[in-house]
């Protein structure tokens, strides 16, 4: 354990990783409680595995025709355009809709493999993007996650109250003349960011996990908005900090552990709640 600390005040790729951490926390906590609190994790969970095509086809134009495209911008797009598409097919689709979202979920993952087996070479990136690996986030990652989590924030609290109506009632929103459609779409678009910010700390498989489960123990000792966030924050740093401290030494996956750290206090919360309340 010392010898984290020690190589943390030296070491600018670990210094990464904690901000890194930091960042991602700060936008799963606003975000997460919408998605907990709105039940869209299914949602979330189909524009995350659409991400991956974004991730590949960005792999694909830089080794064919030389262009010079971040596989996360390229997953940014990809998140959003599915994000707006989920979003229409849940409000609007005369099909089940968790039918059609499972098949954009599997077309997306299916996009990224093809566009990545296509591509000259191995990839080395490829499972920091399938399981995360915080320890490589570089400084221009850590920009575009401080510019995402600036406009999630600046976003997710100047409509607050429009996002906390939709959430606990659609009709009474309505009623209210909020345009819930745009609101509802709108939100989707935020989780389509706030992933993309995830995706380098534990990866597109395991995104959801840590989007949504600080939300929901805050959500358990919590029943206002605005402390859910702050607690689901607090939590998401104190997880991912505690994740990378303990896989440092025994050269573990941060991510994964980040994501057992975060699993098992949920499950005490759970038991907590049931037994002890």
């Amino acid at each position: 354990m010392t010898g984290f600390f020690s190589a943390l005040l030296i070491n600018p790729f670990l210094q990464y990783a904690l901000i890194a951490g930091v960042l991602a926390s700060i936008a799963c906590g606003i975000i997460g409680t919408y998605v907990v609190t709105k039940k869209i994790t299914f949602l979330s969970g189909g524009i995350a595995h659409t991400v991956l095509g974004g991730v590949g086809i960005a792999c694909y134009l830089n080794k064919i025709y030389g262009t010079n495209i971040p596989p996360l911008y390229g997953a940014m797009v990809v998140a959003l355009i599915a994000a707006i598409a989920i979003g229409l097919i849940n409000l609007y689709s005369e099909y089940e809709s968790d039918t059609v979202i499972g098949a954009l979920w599997s077309l997306g993952m299916a996009v990224g493999v093809i566009f990545i087996s296509m591509t000259p070479g191995y990839n080395t990136d490829l499972m920091s993007y399938l399981f995360g690996n915080i320890l490589m986030v570089s400084k221009s990652d850590l920009y575009l996650m401080i510019t995402l989590d600036v406009v999630i924030i600046f976003l997710g609290l100047l409509f607050y109250n429009k996002f906390t109506a939709i959430c606990f009632d659609e009709e009474f929103a309505r009623v209210k003349g909020i345009r819930v459609t745009f609101y509802y779409l709108l939100l989707l678009c935020l989780t389509a960011l706030t992933i993309v910010a995830l995706i380098q700390v534990v990866g597109l498989i395991l995104v959801i996990a840590l989007l949504i489960m600080p939300a929901a123990i805050a959500k358990q000792y919590v029943n206002n908005m605005w402390k859910m966030m702050l607690v689901a924050v607090i939590l998401g740093i104190l997880f991912t900090f505690s994740g990378l401290l303990i896989s440092y030494e025994p050269n573990l996956p941060s991510g994964a552990m980040i994501i057992l750290v975060t699993s098992f206090f949920f499950i005490v919360s759970i038991l907590h709640k049931k037994y002890f309340k």
